[in-house]
């Protein structure tokens, strides 16, 4: 089992900073890819980061050189910095896990419960 818990949304002002994290917790579980989707109101959810256990970095072209996705592979974090925001940034934003599970005995995703981003123009 893996649970994913996400933290560091908020509200901010347009042009600003934000960090968010998201830690793996449980037993019996090998991660491979980390990365953050986001889902707007009436919107489908999209991948925003993405990082593999060897450090290799995928972006959404909206968000290429104003976020960068970050991981610690010992503790199951990971984190994404997110610089010059826009109110098109406002969205829920998921923590996801590429893991294999000792239990299922297979590959799987998983999903932490979401966290606000709210950019004010």
């Amino acid at each position: 089992q893996v649970q994913l818990v996400e933290s560091g949304g908020g509200l901010v002002q347009a042009g600003g900073s934000l960090r968010l994290s998201c830690a793996a917790s449980g037993s019996g579980f090998s991660i491979n890819a980390m990365g953050w989707y986001r889902q707007a109101p009436g919107k489908q959810r999209e991948l925003v980061a993405r990082i593999t256990s060897g450090g290799s970095t995928n972006y959404a072209d909206s968000v290429k050189g104003r976020c960068t996705i970050s991981r610690d592979n010992a503790k199951n974090t990971v984190a994404l910095q997110m610089n010059s925001l826009k109110p098109e940034d406002t969205a829920v934003y998921y923590c996801n896990a590429d893991a294999w599970t000792v239990v299922l005995g297979h590959w799987g995703d998983y999903w932490g419960q979401g966290t606000q981003v709210t950019v004010s123009s």
